[in-house]
């Protein structure tokens, strides 16, 4: 399970399916309605928000608004919570970790996409995070880093 802190935007067409589906996953564990993923490290900061099923459901909205940009259908019926949450602090360390996390996955399953986007000194973050200065997240299971250029 990936809940990126990067805006969907940046997602391939792969990786924005996989990420609604596992957002959806998301929702379900922290409704109670499945045993599975409940330990999952990704799920830490929505259950450490003031509203968790209002921050997944706000975090859906939003994959679900670049789905339908791109003219997708995804379900919008399957969120549980429309409306509006409380930001979710991260850090610029974390978003900046998986930047490095999808250039790699691209680089492999989606190279057009990559060379596709533009790099920039200031990466978006999917609108429910509030980035502030600081390292890689504890919860976050780090990888060896393998840097990847966009031209």
């Amino acid at each position: 399970m990936r809940l990126w802190t990067l805006h969907p935007k940046y997602l391939d067409p792969r990786g924005l399916v996989a990420l609604w589906r596992e957002a959806l996953l998301a929702q379900a564990v922290l409704r109670e309605q499945t045993c599975g993923y409940t330990r999952h490290p990704q799920l830490i900061r929505f259950r450490n928000s003031p509203s968790p099923l209002e921050s997944i459901g706000v975090y859906l909205q939003v994959v679900h608004t670049e789905a339908t940009r791109r003219g997708y259908c995804f379900d919008g019926t399957k969120i549980a919570f429309i409306g509006c949450a409380e930001p979710i602090v991260a850090t610029r360390g974390q978003l900046d970790y998986e930047w490095e996390h999808l250039k790699v996955k691209l680089r492999v399953r989606a190279p057009s996409w990559l060379a596709g986007l533009k790099p920039s000194s200031r990466l978006d973050p999917h609108p429910l995070f509030q980035i502030v200065p600081g390292p890689i997240a504890e919860w976050e299971v780090v990888r060896p880093k393998k840097k990847v250029d966009v031209e």
